[in-house]
């Protein structure tokens, strides 16, 4: 990798000279390699993936210009992106990160809350963009019942049958697919812009104790799911969903629709790892389906 190429990228958009003194490799991605370059009075945050993922990087930065736009909760600010010595970058202003705190998760769930009040008319996104590494379709629709069913369950489950996913898992899933409605019988969920990967590892403390969220996967649509992967691989402190809840209540069904918008990730699981996923996604189907029958 050329780094001072990427330099020379990032002085032009931002209109100082930047000259990189240090490269620091950053651990704790399974997706892409990330770096911080360090300069005399500035740090980026730089993400490299085959030339192939331009695109990926190119969706998540304009995700994170959507959320910023918001003015509810802060994100890394992409800086510039393209393709360099055949590899895509992605540049982004660098936070120093420190310890998570109550103040801090309590604001969280209050601005969380304000994000989800920011909305359009329609479900879904004007582009596509990826969850993990997998493709995410979001063509706008009015209907959510409907982008769910095609362009979120529907599409993981098609994905998994070519991943060599079980009979049984994909015969209750497309049972699943067909009973899903009964789920939603006083439930109207209004298409609220979502970070879309909010999982505990896209959530951290800046040095100054602001909550900040990155790595989204950017899209309209009912605020259970953020919430619901809120609380999948770790979850977050009580004081977060009590915020959350105080400024905005969650529905008596989200209990269990939590479940059914958290299967979407553990399928995706399966399909970008494999392993046990397929068993836990079984498992999840066939909670809902007891709800429903």
């Amino acid at each position: 990798m050329n780094w001072n190429q990427i330099a020379t990228a990032i002085s032009a958009v931002s209109g100082e000279s930047f000259n990189p003194q240090r490269i620091d490799s950053i651990g704790g991605g399974c997706i892409n390699s990330a770096y911080r370059l360090v300069g005399e009075r500035q740090s980026y945050f730089v993400k490299l993936n085959r030339a192939d993922r331009l695109e990926m990087f190119e969706a998540e930065a304009e995700g994170l210009h959507a959320l910023a736009e918001a003015q509810a909760i802060k994100v890394p600010l992409p800086v510039c992106s393209g393709i360099e010595a055949d590899q895509a970058y992605l540049v982004m202003t660098y936070f120093e990160s420190g310890g998570v705190n109550s103040t801090a998760a309590e604001s969280f769930g209050q601005q969380l809350a304000m994000l989800h009040r920011h909305s359009q008319a329609q479900f879904g996104w004007h582009r596509d963009n990826t969850i993990g590494s997998t493709p995410q379709p979001n063509t706008q629709i009015d209907d959510w019942l409907m982008f769910w069913r095609q362009q979120r369950l529907g599409f993981q489950l098609a994905l998994a049958k070519q991943h060599g996913a079980s009979g049984s898992l994909l015969r209750q899933g497309d049972e699943l697919l067909q009973r899903m409605d009964g789920l939603f019988t006083d439930h109207q969920p209004q298409p609220s812009l979502l970070h879309g990967d909010l999982w505990s590892g896209n959530y951290a403390v800046t040095r100054e104790g602001e909550p900040i969220i990155f790595d989204p996967a950017v899209y309209f649509g009912d605020r259970e799911a953020d919430l619901a992967m809120t609380e999948l691989f770790g979850g977050f402190s009580r004081r977060f969903y009590a915020a959350y809840n105080d400024a905005w209540r969650l529905d008596s069904g989200y209990a269990v629709r939590k479940t059914f918008y958290n299967l979407y990730h553990i399928l995706n699981h399966f399909n970008m790892f494999g392993g046990g996923y397929a068993g836990q996604a079984e498992r999840m189907i066939e909670q809902l389906l007891s709800e429903l029958r």
